[in-house]
């Protein structure tokens, strides 16, 4: 067993790296605020994370398969409803109803 000043000390230690990792990220931003690619990223980045995802979640999509009936029909359904009412709890949900739906019915065939 380690001597007690050997552990107080790994202990402030641990505690002083974990502080310093905390807030390096709020030192981080101060000049990063002002910047215009910050600002000019803020605005594009929530569409290519989406693509992103749309892409990742359906690469391995049999395209010519049942399966990818509910999946394509859900993004569809997503697509239209987000375009319709500009809406995201609307389109979020109304995608995935319709992909649960399709998805019990096609695993029932």
């Amino acid at each position: 067993m380690p001597d007690k000043p050997y552990v107080i000390a790994a202990v402030l230690v641990a505690a002083a790296v974990t502080w310093a990792l905390r807030a390096l990220p709020f030192a981080a931003l101060v000049p990063l605020r002002d910047s215009a690619i910050v600002q000019y990223l803020s605005t594009r980045m929530p569409a290519g994370v989406m693509l992103i995802l749309v892409v990742y979640c359906l690469r391995d999509l049999p395209l010519t398969h049942t399966r990818a009936l509910a999946p394509s029909a859900a993004l569809a359904v997503t697509v239209g409803l987000h375009l319709w009412r500009r809406n995201a709890l609307l389109s979020i949900l109304g995608g995935t109803a319709v992909h649960v739906v399709l998805a019990g019915i096609v695993l029932t065939l």
